[in-house]
C-alpha cells in the first residue's frame, strides 16, 4: 500500500509542477500518460496491450492490462497471454481465445520501475519547461523586460526573471557606464532567443536601437497611440543618440511631446540611459532638409546631395564646421547613420566653390595619414586648410610645426601656379 501511495504522490509533484510552471492540463495528462507507457514498453518490449487512465479531477491514475486467453500449457508470453486457470480468477465464464483484462498496480513493477518512471517524467518535464520558455521569450523579442542581477561576470550578467527563468546580458549589449550588483533590477529588451539543442538562451540588450524606441513608448502616450511614429534611430550608446519623429496629426508638435513640458518626458529616457544626450528632430522626405536637420545645431550654408548614391556635401562657415562635425565626430557620424547617407563637410569659403581643389588630389606630395588627419577636422580641401591659421592646425588636427608648413606650402604654391598661368 506504501508504494502506490508513493506513486500516486507523483501526480501530486506533477500538479504542483503545473502551478509553478504554467503547463496546461491536457499536458499534463499526456506528459504522464507517455511516462507510464515508456516505462512499461522498457519492461515487458511493448506498451501496445494497456491501458492507461489518467484522472486529473481526482488525481489519481488506473492502469489495464489486456491478454488473451490460452490453454493452461500453452502458454507462451505472460505479458500478451493468460492461462484459463489464471483467467477464471478474474472473469469466471471466460473461455480460451477470448481477452480478459485486469488491472495493474505500478507500484508492484517494483522500485525500479518507480524510480524509471520519476526520471521519465522529469526529463519529459524538464522538456517542456524549455519549450514553454523558448516560445514564451521568443514572442518578446523587442519588448521591455525587468529583471533581478543574480550573478555578475566579466563578460556577462546573469538575471533572473520573475518566475526564476535565466536571461543574459552580454557585456557588449551594456552601455559602457552600466554598473549592476546582486539583487539590483535591470531593464532591457530581448534581443534574441537561441535555442541551441533544445537549450534556450535569453539574450538581453540595452545598447540596442529597440531599446531606446522602447523607452520613448512608454514615456510619450502619442507614440503608443500611434499619432507619432518614429522614424529613425541612431545611437551611440550611453554618448548621444538622434531620433527622428513624425506627426500623424498637424495639431501635435512631435519633437515637443517627445521631451515633454521641460523636458519632462526624455528626462526619464535619458536617466534609464545613463544620461545619453538625445535630440529628437521633425522626420521629413526631403533629403536635404532632413540632413540639414539632422546636423543641428550646426547651420548649413549650402548643401549638394547626391541621391543614387547616398552622397552629401554640407557648406558652413568656418565656425559651424566645429557644431556640425562634433565633439570626437560624434554629430556627423550619428547624422550619417540617422540619414543613411555618407556626408561630408566642407568649409564655406568665399570663392571657393571652382576654384578649390580637394586634399585627395595632394596624395603624391602630402602623406595620407596627414590628408585624413585635416579631414578629422573638417578641411577636405585645400583653400579650407589655409582658411585656418597655421597655430590653429598644429592645435586642432594635431600635427608636427614642420608638417603644418609642409602642407601649407605645398597648397599656397598649387594657388600661386594657376594665378601666374
Amino acid at each position: 500500500m506504501a508504494k502506490k501511495e508513493e506513486t500516486i504522490s507523483m501526480i501530486d509533484t506533477l500538479a504542483e509542477f503545473k502551478e509553478l510552471k504554467n503547463i496546461d492540463k491536457d499536458t499534463m495528462i499526456s506528459v504522464l500518460e507517455d511516462s507510464f507507457r515508456n516505462v512499461i514498453a522498457k519492461m515487458f518490449g511493448t506498451d501496445e496491450n494497456y491501458d492507461v487512465i489518467i484522472n486529473p479531477e481526482k488525481g489519481d491514475f488506473e492502469i489495464w492490462r489486456n491478454r488473451t486467453v490460452v490453454a493452461d500449457d500453452e502458454l507462451e508470453d505472460p505479458n500478451l497471454q493468460l492461462t484459463l486457470t489464471e483467467a477464471r480468477k478474474i472473469d469466471a465464464d471466460c473461455e480460451v481465445g477470448e481477452e480478459v483484462t485486469d488491472e495493474v498496480h505500478f507500484a508492484d513493477f517494483g522500485r525500479r520501475a518507480i524510480l524509471n518512471l520519476r526520471q521519465t517524467l522529469a526529463s519529459k518535464i524538464l522538456e517542456l519547461q524549455k519549450d514553454s520558455l523558448y516560445a514564451k521569450y521568443k514572442d518578446k523579442i523587442g519588448t521591455i523586460v525587468a529583471a533581478d542581477v543574480y550573478q555578475v561576470w566579466k563578460k556577462e550578467i546573469l538575471l533572473l526573471d520573475d518566475e526564476g527563468n535565466e536571461l543574459l546580458l552580454p557585456k557588449s549589449e551594456q552601455i559602457p557606464s552600466d554598473f549592476y550588483r546582486k539583487g539590483e533590477t535591470v531593464r532591457a529588451v530581448v534581443q534574441k532567443v537561441d535555442n541551441y539543442n533544445n537549450n534556450p538562451k535569453i539574450i538581453l540588450s540595452r545598447t540596442d536601437k529597440m531599446f531606446l524606441q522602447r523607452l520613448f513608448e512608454l514615456e510619450v502616450p502619442e507614440i503608443n497611440d500611434g499619432l507619432i511614429l518614429i522614424k529613425a534611430i541612431a545611437r551611440i550608446p550611453g554618448e548621444r543618440a538622434k531620433v527622428a519623429v513624425e506627426s500623424y496629426d498637424d495639431r501635435i508638435d512631435p519633437v515637443g511631446a517627445c521631451v515633454g513640458m521641460k523636458g519632462s518626458r526624455i528626462h526619464g529616457i535619458v536617466r534609464e540611459l545613463r544620461n545619453e544626450n538625445i535630440d529628437v528632430i521633425n522626420y521629413t522626405s526631403n533629403a536635404s532638409l532632413f540632413i540639414q536637420r539632422a546636423l543641428s545645431p550646426a547651420k548649413i550654408s549650402s548643401i549638394r546631395v547626391n541621391e543614387e548614391e547616398h552622397k552629401a556635401e554640407v557648406y558652413l562657415r568656418p565656425e559651424e564646421v566645429s557644431l556640425a562635425i562634433g565633439k570626437g565626430g560624434l554629430n556627423i557620424k550619428l547624422a550619417c547613420m540617422l540619414t543613411e547617407y555618407t556626408i561630408d563637410v566642407f568649409r564655406d569659403v568665399e570663392g571657393a566653390d571652382e576654384e578649390d581643389i580637394y586634399l585627395d588630389e595632394f596624395t603624391d606630395e602630402i602623406d595620407s595619414w596627414v590628408i585624413d588627419a585635416l579631414k578629422n577636422i573638417g578641411c577636405y580641401t585645400a583653400k579650407s586648410v589655409l582658411a585656418l591659421s597655421r597655430e590653429e592646425l598644429i592645435e586642432r588636427a594635431d600635427l608636427e610645426e614642420t608638417t603644418v608648413d609642409e602642407v601649407l606650402a605645398i597648397l599656397s604654391a598649387e594657388f600661386e601656379d594657376e594665378s601666374q598661368e
